[in-house]
């Protein structure tokens, strides 16, 4: 069994590796939430051991961005946070189970077990609003039965737009969760791809799923109810 921990505290994270390998699993360490992100794109792994507090996304982010690339191992969330709404952003962002800080390793072991026993999550539900549809784990967007063709960065930029019918998302907003850098107030990279999504989604459909809020960023008509 193969096992991704990403944990950038150095004393927990050398306890979970090394007690890990005693219980006969292989597991592959990271500290950083990018580094995790690229791990779970590049390996299959049987479960992912994941810290909520990372130096630079945090582990919510990191399980969103896991989820969204179609990586579907069970992911077991740590954090010294006890509040309930930290766990429910977990599992809203696609975490198995949820494990707070300090806990014994017998009990994280035997939450491993029952999450590797579970197996990969099922397929994600497909995203709707109206006659657009999205399916995250197929990455296929069709409109009204027709399949239209998105770049990687379009995909990207609808389904966060799905995820948020109804939702004024700021540039800002928008570059840190599709682009991962800062917005600097000048570039126009926002601009140009809710463009071309207009292209492919909007315009041959004669629709305007994507509205301008002047002053404030894009929005995602919500057509999900009459």
């Amino acid at each position: 069994m193969r096992i991704l921990v990403v944990e950038d505290e150095v004393k927990m994270a050398g306890l979970l590796k090394r007690g890990l390998e005693e219980e006969g699993y292989a597991v592959d360490l990271h500290r950083t939430g990018q580094d995790g992100v690229w791990a779970a794109a590049e390996n299959p792994y049987d479960a992912i051991v994941l810290d909520v507090m990372l130096p630079d996304v945090d582990g919510f982010e990191v399980c969103r961005q896991i989820r969204a690339g179609g990586h579907w191992a069970p992911v077991l969330m740590l954090t010294a946070r006890t509040a309930v709404a930290d766990r429910v952003a977990g599992l809203d962002a696609g975490a198995d189970d949820y494990l707070t800080k300090p806990f014994s390793f017998s009990e994280l072991l035997a939450r491993l077990r029952a999450l590797v026993r579970r197996g990969a999550g099922e397929r994600p539900a497909v995203l709707r609003t109206g006659d657009l549809a999205l399916d995250p784990a197929s990455r296929r967007v069709t409109r009204g039965g027709v399949a239209i063709e998105l770049t990687a960065k379009e995909l990207a930029l609808l389904e966060l737009f799905m995820r948020r019918p109804g939702e004024v998302l700021s540039r800002s907003r928008i570059i840190e969760h599709v682009w991962d850098f800062g917005y600097d107030g000048v570039s126009n990279v926002v601009d140009v791809y809710v463009r071309y999504l207009r292209e492919k989604i909007d315009r041959p459909f004669r629709r305007d799923t994507i509205e301008t809020v002047r002053g404030s960023g894009y929005r995602l008509r919500d057509e999900r109810f009459p």
